[in-house]
């Protein structure tokens, strides 16, 4: 007679579902009760706590770092969201070290982080406008005019500023951009491409003793419009004098002051200024105008450098004009990205 094996289901068996919940829960009571049973977690991470409570007062009180000494607040502020960076390091620092204390403590620059950045986590792209505007910091040794010309009219922007143009490249500018832009002015070394008539180009003097900003009215179906181009004076970081930017704050400054005597309601600024809209030196600019990237983008929208993307110091700023999207366009031959946005000038048509 054959013999039959008979397999039964023993306790041993952790392959279902009950066991494996059973599991985990009995893993959690002993991480617990291995925490609440040892009272050196709140005297451990001490050191971990504090820099994450400096790193909190850092974040939240970027404004008061001075910055007498290589511009040092200007600096913080152009990198503060990577400072979030720091929060998950110090968490895997406090769970390493079974800290109470450095783990309460990092709620702070969390908190901080959130309230800052946490609204570019979100798509906040909206639909709608009757503009489209994108700028490009083409580099004046780019290798492809051409490419890059038609890689940034592809995103159908109706306005497009150019800046860093060399003169030499300007005439591959235009005639590869002839067919969409009938219109256009370059001035120095920036230029504005549209498909709407423009008019009272003038140059903006930034204070630099060459031309690195201009001034035109686009008129736009939906009415006149005010549109600057800049490209304000690079930072450097140097070591013996940390981030040196005398010169671009002075050139904002001025800029900040011609837009404010503008006589024309609606206004856009197009260009690289060498800065992001946290940094206090901007003040005179970012004080009447908005970034659609803060109100109506998706993301951070880092545009420089290109290879890396690590800030945004190109930037879409309007007033008189309601954003309604804006977005990063795919790398040119640049070392910058070039972005685009668009806006609502009919305001009265919402």
């Amino acid at each position: 007679m054959a013999q039959q094996a008979y397999i039964t289901e023993t306790d041993d068996d952790d392959s279902g579902p009950e066991r494996r919940t059973t599991r985990i829960r009995r893993l959690y009571d002993r991480a617990v009760t291995g925490w609440r049973g040892d009272r050196r977690i709140w005297r451990r991470g001490l050191i971990t706590a504090a820099v994450a409570v400096v790193l909190a007062v850092v974040m939240a009180a970027h404004s008061h770092i001075p910055n007498a000494i290589g511009n040092l607040g200007s600096l913080t502020e152009t990198f503060l969201p990577w400072f979030g960076l720091l929060i998950p390091v110090l968490l895997v620092i406090a769970l390493a070290r079974k800290s109470a204390t450095a783990l309460i403590a990092l709620v702070l620059p969390v908190s901080v982080w959130l309230n800052l950045f946490g609204g570019l986590l979100f798509d906040k792209t909206g639909s709608g406008g009757d503009l489209t505007v994108a700028t490009h910091n083409v580099n004046a040794d780019n290798a492809d005019p051409a490419g890059t010309a038609r890689a940034v009219a592809a995103a159908g922007a109706d306005v497009m500023a150019l800046e860093e143009l060399k003169a030499t490249a300007v005439p591959t500018y235009e005639k590869a951009l002839e067919a969409k832009y009938p219109h256009h002015a370059v001035v120095g070394t920036v230029g504005l491409w549209s498909k709407y008539p423009l008019s009272d180009v003038t140059a903006v003097d930034i204070e630099l003793g060459w031309k690195r900003a201009m001034r035109a009215t686009v008129a736009t179906p939906s009415g006149p419009v005010a549109v600057y181009v800049a490209h304000l004076p690079s930072v450097r970081v140097k070591l013996e004098a940390g981030f040196t930017a005398r010169q671009r704050d002075k050139s904002a400054n001025a800029l900040g002051e011609a837009i404010a005597d503008e006589k024309l309601d609606r206004k856009i600024l197009l260009g690289d200024l060498n800065g992001t809209m946290n940094d206090r030196a901007l003040t005179a600019i970012t004080s009447q105008m908005r970034s659609p990237q803060g109100a109506v983008g998706d993301g951070f929208g880092f545009s420089w450098p290109a290879a890396f993307p690590m800030a945004r110091i190109d930037q879409i700023l309007v007033s008189g004009v309601e954003p309604t999207t804006s977005w990063t366009l795919p790398a040119t031959g640049s070392d910058h990205l070039p972005i685009a946005a668009r806006v609502r000038v009919d305001t009265e048509a919402q």
